[in-house]
């Protein structure tokens, strides 16, 4: 039997990151080696690289995140809420890079 040299993620990382966010200000700060993902809204910093780093095999510098408000809206004049979202900034090391178009 082969022995597999990767070892296997975790699934709670699937939990904490839920998706890129693939917006014109997300690629702007592309730019300057960070990416833009949607979380989990009880999701910590330390949670967030850790995810990051096992779910991209990359090295994670920094996590910033910021909690985008839900706003009331309307549909056929009945109001309705968005939830709130979390989302989050990772900065990463100099050479590093994670393609958000390609599946994980």
């Amino acid at each position: 039997m082969a022995k597999e040299s990767a070892q296997p993620i975790d699934l709670k990382h699937y939990d904490v990151v839920r998706k890129p966010v693939i917006t014109e200000k997300s690629t702007l700060v592309s730019e300057h080696n960070q990416v833009v993902f949607k979380v989990a809204l009880g999701a910590s910093k330390p949670e967030i690289k850790a995810a990051v780093e096992a779910l991209f095999s990359v090295k994670v510098l920094a996590v910033n995140t910021l909690v985008q408000k839900g706003k009331t809206k309307k549909w056929k004049g009945k109001p309705y809420f968005r939830s709130d979202e979390k989302k989050a900034v990772v900065t990463l090391a100099e050479g590093q890079s994670i393609d958000v178009t390609t599946g994980i």
